[in-house]
């Protein structure tokens, strides 16, 4: 009979200290709106997507053109003539949606520029969310913004401005 009752309440201990865990959340669009750097780089990448893209669309543009003027010809080109002038339209789309996909598909010139901007201030927070993390004897840190569905918050949980001090940055002062 001992045994049971010292088994049940180990057993009740144990799963009581299961559930002191302690968390906390961090709001990551709100820690990132706080750092220079990263809404410096926001604005670089930005730049460069919109330059690319208007290249993107002048290469569109261009085969668009060729197909016009390819349409509005055709009843006076030879088979020969057709050919050739349906092999430039399709080799320059091919070459244009090469260069959208060499810029923006996965693992292009955009992302790898993100990755080189990003990555390091990504990096630092990240630093800073653990140390918040052992200065608090915090057991979790969810991310408020991540598909992580938060029914219900304390705003005492919320440790975004313990993380932005700790980058040394002022809370409340969102950089534009």
């Amino acid at each position: 009979m001992k045994r049971l009752l010292f088994v049940l309440a180990f057993v009740c201990l144990s799963g009581a200290s299961a559930f002191a865990q302690r968390f906390a959340y961090v709001d990551s669009e709100y820690v990132l709106e706080h750092i220079p750097e990263y809404v410096a780089a926001q604005k670089q990448l930005d730049a460069l997507s919109k330059q690319w893209q208007a290249q993107v669309d002048a290469r569109l543009k261009e085969v668009e053109n060729m197909y016009k003027s390819y349409q509005a010809d055709l009843a006076l080109l030879t088979p020969q003539v057709r050919r050739e002038r349906e092999n430039a339209i399709v080799e320059k789309e091919k070459a244009a949606k090469e260069f959208q996909r060499e810029k923006f598909g996965f693992e292009g010139d955009l992302y790898e520029q993100r990755i080189k901007l990003i990555q390091p201030i990504q990096e630092r927070i990240a630093r800073a969310i653990e140390a918040v993390a052992e200065s608090n004897q915090l057991d979790m840190i969810l991310d408020k913004n991540s598909e992580v569905i938060l029914l219900y918050a304390s705003p005492r949980l919320d440790k975004s401005n313990e993380v932005i001090t700790r980058l040394g940055y002022k809370p409340g002062s969102v950089v534009k």
